[in-house]
């Protein structure tokens, strides 16, 4: 093998990690004197349940591509980091490791940030569409059902009104839905998220059409019109900004796409500050 060949890198990094770890802190019990720092080959085998055979191969490039459930074995045993496990992942055998279930609470940070645009509309939702917080600019914008507990997508596919604020809706659901999909494959094993995708799937005949078509999308960017109650027409765009802690929580920020649009974000949110409750600097003039 080329000794820059993905095997030798393989090798090389295995190597690293078990060296770094002492038998005490894999929870074994240390016995003799040992001429090199760290674990022994036949150790990472015994706490990875693979053959020490097999486990000497993989080290000198020698067993194929092993799969991620042995991989992940492996990444355990050496105690490695999220960061440290991805690599291992992609080094082994090109790809992304599986998605581990990630802590339903979003860090303390993506609120404080949410809370620092009172003059966007902006909410914080995870890989499920549940929404976790809500701006009051988001709330004026959407409708007093647009908040913490809801699901966006069940807003989205079954709400009447959302329907008809939505103007561009039938894009709009068809993205939702396909952003959903593409969640479902990094997360087959979350409980919630078969919940909701279970009851849209019975509940919305359009969501069963298109989940069956098996759409896939990434809503991280886009256009959206909205026909809002009171204020009428306005045009966003819409950003998503992912938590970089790869927990899947996520802040959608909405921002005016024209002047017009900015004049009739402006308006709502000078009619909706004070009922709405939460803090709204008064926009800006122009």
């Amino acid at each position: 093998m080329d000794a820059t060949g993905p095997g030798t890198e393989l090798g090389a990094f295995l190597r690293a990690m078990r060296e770094r770890l002492s038998p005490e802190a894999a929870g074994l019990s240390s016995t003799g004197q040992r001429r090199t720092p760290g674990l022994r080959r036949q150790e990472v085998a015994q706490l990875a349940a693979v053959s020490i055979d097999w486990y000497i191969r993989l080290e000198q490039g020698r067993a194929g591509t092993p799969g991620a459930a042995i991989l992940d074995a492996l990444a355990e045993a050496l105690q490695l980091s999220d960061a440290e496990r991805a690599h291992l992942h992609l080094i082994a055998r090109g790809a992304q490791p599986p998605s581990r279930t990630r802590p339903t609470e979003p860090p303390p940070s993506l609120r404080a940030i949410l809370d620092g645009m009172p003059q966007l509309p902006a909410y914080l939702m995870d890989f499920r569409l549940d929404i976790f917080a809500r701006n009051t600019a988001a709330a004026a914008t959407f409708g007093p059902d647009f908040e913490a507990g809801a699901n966006a997508a069940r807003l989205t596919l079954l709400d009447p009104a959302t329907r008809v604020a939505q103007l561009d809706w039938e894009r709009i659901a068809r993205e939702t839905v396909g952003n959903l999909r593409r969640n479902a494959a990094r997360h087959p094993d979350d409980p919630r998220l078969q919940q909701v995708i279970t009851e849209l799937h019975s509940e919305s005949p359009e969501f069963a059409a298109w989940w069956d078509d098996h759409t896939v999308q990434d809503r991280s960017h886009g256009t959206k019109r909205i026909n809002h109650p009171e204020a009428g027409h306005l045009t966003v765009y819409y950003d998503t900004l992912t938590s970089p802690d790869g927990s899947d929580h996520s802040i959608v920020v909405l921002t005016p796409a024209d002047p017009a649009s900015a004049a009739t974000l402006g308006t709502i949110l000078a009619t909706h500050a004070n009922h709405l409750g939460g803090t709204l600097l008064r926009p800006a003039a122009g």
